[in-house]
């Protein structure tokens, strides 16, 4: 295996991770483990940030710019399917 795709795992799991801390902080119905999640939840997003930062750096996730009139289709597809 090669740093990137370690890389792309460790950023996999910590997507997955954030899916998992954000229900348990929505769902909990006690303050002080809520805090904890929520204190959880930022150390993952700070994780999650260095890593894609680290990722761009030597070019392994690949950020493709939309143009604007792309973007304006598909808000037209959105409005139109309600």
């Amino acid at each position: 295996m090669n740093d990137q795709v370690l890389m792309d795992n460790y950023l996999l799991i910590l997507k997955s991770t954030v899916e998992v801390y954000v229900h348990g902080t929505l769902e909990s119905s006690n303050q002080d483990i809520r805090n904890i999640l929520k204190e959880g939840l930022d150390e993952i997003l700070k994780h999650q940030a260095r890593t894609y930062d680290e990722m761009t750096k030597y070019g392994w996730y690949q950020v493709n710019n939309i143009d604007k009139s792309t973007i304006n289709q598909t808000l037209n597809k959105l409005k139109n399917q309600n």
